[in-house]
């Protein structure tokens, strides 16, 4: 059974740290639940984002919906700071020209404080995201 998918402001989360910032496209676009607005990056790689959770949370999985991200790693951690993460997955997205990406990336229901989100490459020089939830 797939459980229930929650938008990451509904779950107390913020993004508390971001690569880049456009003052037009900020990082709490990701967590605010609208496919409308979006994150942009300022055109170098790697780019990152760190989510963190008001408590620990258990993970099925993560939707990212996104613009021209390419390769994807998805670290997590348990601790009160963002510091000292570990590898949870890494995924190749499908190039989707036009339209938005959306992938489902599993992470076997782990618990996590943060998750760290690094964008290794796009198919573009700017990708966006426009929105991250999970799944409990």
């Amino acid at each position: 059974m797939i459980g229930s998918s929650q938008t990451l402001n509904s779950l107390g989360a913020k993004v508390v740290v971001a690569s880049s910032c456009d003052e037009s496209h900020p990082p709490e676009n990701i967590t605010d639940g609208n496919p409308h607005t979006f994150w942009m990056s300022t055109g170098m790689f790697p780019q990152e984002f760190i989510i963190r959770f008001a408590e620990p949370t258990k993970i099925s999985a993560v939707t990212v919906d996104s613009y021209s991200v390419k390769h994807l790693k998805i670290d997590k951690n348990t601790s009160q700071n963002a510091s000292q993460f570990e590898s949870v997955t890494e995924k190749e997205f499908e190039h989707t020209e036009g339209h938005l990406q959306s992938n489902v990336i599993s992470l076997n229901g782990s618990s996590a404080t943060h998750l760290r989100f690094i964008i290794t490459s796009g198919y573009d020089h700017f990708v966006s995201v426009h929105r991250v939830s999970v799944q409990d």
